[in-house]
């Protein structure tokens, strides 16, 4: 079994480096956009452009399922050319297409701005991922993420509320300022990612690495080839993508308090339509304050496991909760239950992140960060893509025990990481690990 040496989280008072500073600001600024552009978009798409929600529905469904696909190509992109001017480039697309939605008004032009959004936005979450494992060191990566989710969601929630407030309003000016700050915010970060130090390409440490085992005397030519071009091999890795699927299932929580609480909500107590947005911001705000403190739990692979699985039953415990509003109880009582269900929520939430971001870099070869990174991340865009209809059929159709049957899905999705982790660290450093040399370059003596 690969060793892996217990990393050390630092303290919530450890004062961050200057590029951890750096790379909060920039997640901050980009999250401000984009609560602004996700809080409005569904609303200027239908009202202000004219589509149906029925075709923004398959225009969002096709963009995120190609974003599913381009994050690995995206990521060996980071990996080869290096991870900070891949994501600042992306940054700068995303800039531009959200700028380009200004000037969409029918299906097709719509179609293919999403598409390129999709894109560009999976290509960015992987590069970031590969930039944080360049310049941070390897026993701080889920603290230093824990910090950036955090900042994340407080940049969600100022830029919902200037969404908000374009919602208010509902002119189309209204709309387009929304959408002019969230090309801004992306222009912005692309500026301020180029401020951090330079990460070399992660491949060509491995082709030093292999040259300096083999004595200075040269590496295969093949050998040298897989070091400097890297090849897709995520895509082979059945073991990554096995713990991949556990953690998609597991993000199927993703939709619920932006779609399913909502309609929930509309469909049995509509005098609590104010809710649907409060629990939103409880769920913001509780990341926001709490994340770090939950990431210090976890200090490597076995703690990683049991967070997740931490997290399985705690969302089982949250959608139980959501069942018994089902129940024909009283207003007040019904908000209760809503209030509860969503506090288990992000609470389990904060713990399946925590563990999922150790796992997610610890399994994967220090020279192909980006493209196992864009990997991982298939799971948000699978979830955006599949979970709204999955959930809205098994929830609003099935009520109480649909409920109870997802809480079940999470629960054993729960149990399932410990044994897919285990079942993927198994001998990896003996097959991750570019070779060094062959038998026609035999290693130089050692001592």
């Amino acid at each position: 079994m690969a060793h892996h040496p217990r990393s050390i989280v630092p303290s919530r008072r450890t004062p961050l480096s200057g590029s951890q500073r750096t790379l909060a600001t920039a997640q901050l600024v980009s999250a401000i956009g984009d609560g602004a552009y996700y809080t409005s978009s569904a609303l200027y798409f239908t009202r202000i452009v004219g589509l149906s929600p029925t075709r923004l529905g398959l225009g969002l469904a096709v963009a995120w399922a190609i974003g599913s696909v381009a994050g690995v190509p995206l990521g060996h992109l980071a990996d080869r050319r290096g991870p900070r001017g891949t994501a600042a480039v992306l940054a700068f697309v995303t800039a531009a297409v959200v700028a380009s939605f200004l000037v969409v008004d029918d299906f097709l032009p719509f179609l293919v701005a999403a598409c390129l959004y999709a894109t560009a936005q999976s290509g960015l979450g992987a590069a970031r991922q590969a930039l944080v494992g360049g310049l941070v060191p390897e026993g701080e990566r889920t603290a230093a993420l824990a910090r950036l989710q955090a900042t994340l969601n407080a940049g969600l929630a100022v830029g919902a509320a200037l969404g908000g407030v374009a919602l208010t309003v509902g002119t189309r000016a209204a709309f387009l300022a929304a959408f002019t700050l969230t090309a801004l915010g992306f222009l912005a970060t692309g500026l301020i990612l180029l401020r951090l130090p330079a990460v070399l390409p992660a491949v060509l440490p491995a082709i030093v690495a292999a040259g300096g085992a083999a004595g200075g005397s040269a590496v295969d030519g093949a050998a040298a080839r897989k070091g400097r071009d890297g090849g897709f091999a995520v895509l082979a890795d059945r073991r990554y993508a096995i713990v991949t699927l556990v953690n998609t299932v597991l993000l199927l929580r993703m939709p619920l308090l932006s779609l399913v609480i909502p309609l929930w909500i509309a469909d049995r107590a509509p005098q609590l339509g104010w809710l649907g947005s409060a629990l939103f911001v409880l769920n913001t705000v509780g990341v926001t304050l709490f994340q770090v403190r939950t990431a210090r739990a976890v200090t490597g692979l076995p703690s990683a496991a049991r967070a997740v699985r931490q997290a399985g039953a705690v969302l089982l415990a949250s959608c139980a909760v959501f069942a018994l509003s089902a129940a024909p109880v009283p207003v007040w009582a019904m908000a209760a239950l809503l209030v509860g269900g969503a506090v288990l929520q992000v609470f389990g939430e904060m713990k399946q992140s925590a563990g999922s971001w150790q796992i997610a870099f610890d399994l994967a070869p220090a020279d192909r960060l980006g493209q196992y990174q864009g990997f991982f991340g298939t799971g948000v865009a699978v979830a955006r893509t599949a979970g709204p209809l999955l959930l809205t059929t098994l929830l609003l159709d099935g009520g109480g025990p649909g409920w109870l049957v997802l809480g079940a899905l999470f629960l054993a999705a729960g149990c399932a990481m410990g044994p897919a982790v285990r079942y993927a660290e198994r001998d990896r450093s003996s097959w991750l690990t570019p070779a060094p040399a062959t038998a026609a370059a035999p290693l130089a003596p050692t001592g």
